[in-house]
């Protein structure tokens, strides 16, 4: 036998085997923050279930191997026939049938549901993202789908309900069905103003035929779409059935799939329309009104996707470092980890307190909070999608070489970072809908000075920024040159606010020194030494 060369000593073993959710202290607290009392118990047994799943290692497998073998599109059988399918690994379809099955496309009708499915969504994010994409639209095309009784008596109850079905076949004879979404085009990208996409009405009353393309087509193998197009009366909302009620296939003709950056598991296509039959959703030429609800819900899962990586990247740092030794050592012992480790937990907690907070919103329903959502919800695409990504390189970091190699999971967290930035409106898009909510609507705003002035006179770092804030709402000059500044610190200012009320003393004096008082660097681990930090360390530590 030959002698061995060396004992393989001092290696992490692998985050597995542990609740998600539990192991989660922020968000547990959030969940019981917002909850109805009579729902709590049994939202967290819920979110226990999802949990222990996300965090078993046959779901992780499930992502590895989603991502490892992408969808593959097949534009025609053998005999030659136009068919326009996408073949996915079959985990990709455990994957999503699980995400259906618990409820994360069924939030507006039942109690609590916003806040059930967005702790939920974050949850079961840490398993895998990608397939998170079409159950993301379906739950969004919910209220885009309401400027039409019919169709939403329709088509509600299969997007809303725990049954996820494969295959393209009338969505009728369906249990479940999925939704996708087509707004951008090469010409225009975000300016869908500009798209070129061509309605033609038919005889019957609603009836269209689409003629045209769309260079971003998400999901493509979902049931049905909302789709942008010119009518007659201008830019208009569209649905368009993958398949038509008689069984034949719609002209749904799928050009190519992305290679994309990351999110590799999902399809994101480019189609074609020619004599494509869609049923009009509202009004001609209010398209963009019809489908804002989808969009801004749509926007919240931006929020709550990037906390979920950011979660997810700190978990894996904080859990490494703990078994790491090094120098002397565990690496959660030493000095200047432990400060890097507690900055990226600050960021990881402000992000998903602020996500809750924006679901618990949703829920209330009521006037304030309506229009607290019109500012709230672009500030915190903007900002926290934006901290996904640098939040991610550190925690790869924090493994050293180990966290560069694709067995540890970290590239693929790192690949996805930049996706929810980019996605529904990039950060100038995001920047540009706030001020638009400041000029018009004076009860957003309003509505958001009176949640962050619930925080008022508990710490003078906050205090101090909220009248900075409003002393650059007060000054329109070059204000669309300045907009990204102001909306990040309109995002800063609430999320401070937001943990001075509900987070630990030492979370909030750490948020409040560095990202309000200042004292802080340009990169993680620069936090002021005096600070709490074991503490801040500890808190984030995922228990397995």
């Amino acid at each position: 036998m030959a002698a061995s060369t060396h004992t393989v000593t001092n290696q992490v073993p692998p985050l597995v085997g542990y609740d998600v959710f539990r192991a989660d202290q922020v968000l547990a607290e959030a969940v019981e923050r917002h909850s109805a009392p009579g729902l709590l118990v049994g939202t967290r047994a819920e979110l226990t279930a999802l949990g222990d799943a996300a965090g078993s290692a046959e779901v992780q497998e499930w992502g590895a191997r989603a991502n490892d073998h992408p969808p593959v599109l097949r534009t025609h059988d053998r005999f030659g026939n136009r068919i326009d399918e996408v073949d996915f690994h079959p985990d990709w379809h455990h994957l999503l049938g699980r995400a259906v099955s618990s409820g994360l496309t069924d939030a507006w009708g039942r109690p609590d549901g916003h806040l059930r499915r967005a702790a939920g969504f974050l949850v079961w994010s840490q398993a895998e993202a990608g397939h998170l994409c079409p159950v993301s639209m379906t739950h969004a095309a919910v209220p885009a789908l309401r400027a039409d009784p019919a169709l939403a008596a329709e088509w509600e109850p299969r997007l809303t309900a725990h049954a996820y079905e494969p295959g393209l076949r009338p969505a009728a004879g369906k249990a479940g069905a999925l939704f996708g979404m087509g707004m951008t085009e090469k010409q225009g990208g975000s300016d869908v103003r500009a798209n070129t996409t061509a309605a033609l009405p038919l005889d019957a009353s609603g009836e269209y035929v689409l003629t045209g393309h769309k260079w971003f087509c998400s999901a493509p193998m979902c049931d049905g779409f909302l789709v942008l197009a010119q009518a007659p009366g201008g830019l208009t909302c569209f649905l368009v059935p993958r398949v038509l009620a008689d069984g034949t296939r719609n002209v749904f003709r799928l050009q190519r799939l992305k290679d994309k950056l990351g999110n590799r598991s999902n399809a994101s296509g480019e189609v074609e329309f020619d004599g494509t039959w869609a049923r009009r959703v509202g009004e001609e030429g209010r398209g963009v009104r019809t489908i804002i609800g989808m969009v801004a819900a749509t926007r919240l899962d931006c929020v709550l996707g990037s906390a979920a990586l950011m979660r997810q990247s700190v978990a894996q740092a904080v859990h490494h470092a703990t078994y790491r030794a090094a120098f002397g050592g565990e690496l959660i012992d030493k000095p200047l980890m432990r400060n890097v480790l507690a900055d990226l937990a600050l960021e990881s907690e402000a992000a998903t307190t602020l996500a809750l907070r924006l679901a618990a919103a949703y829920d209330a329903d009521t006037e304030e909070e309506r229009a607290f959502l019109r500012l709230a919800v672009p500030a915190a695409k903007y900002w926290v999608t934006k901290r996904a990504t640098p939040l991610a390189a550190e925690a790869l970091e924090c493994l050293g070489g180990n966290g560069y190699v694709e067995e540890s999971g970290m590239p693929r967290l790192l690949r996805e970072s930049p996706l929810n930035s980019v996605w529904e409106g990039a950060g100038n898009v995001q920047a540009l809908d706030v001020l638009r909510a400041l000029q018009r609507e004076p009860a957003a705003l309003n509505a958001f000075l009176q949640e962050v002035g619930r925080a008022r006179g508990a710490d003078h770092r906050l205090d101090r920024a909220i009248k900075d804030l409003l002393t650059e709402l007060a000054d329109l000059d070059g204000i669309e040159a300045r907009a990204r500044r102001l909306v990040e610190r309109m995002a800063l200012v609430l999320q401070g606010a937001l943990l001075v009320r509900w987070a630990p003393p030492e979370v909030a004096d750490a948020f409040c020194a560095s990202r309000l008082g200042g004292d802080w660097g340009s990169a993680f681990g620069t936090l002021p030494h005096t600070l709490d930090l074991a503490s801040i360390v500890e808190r984030a530590r995922p228990v397995a």
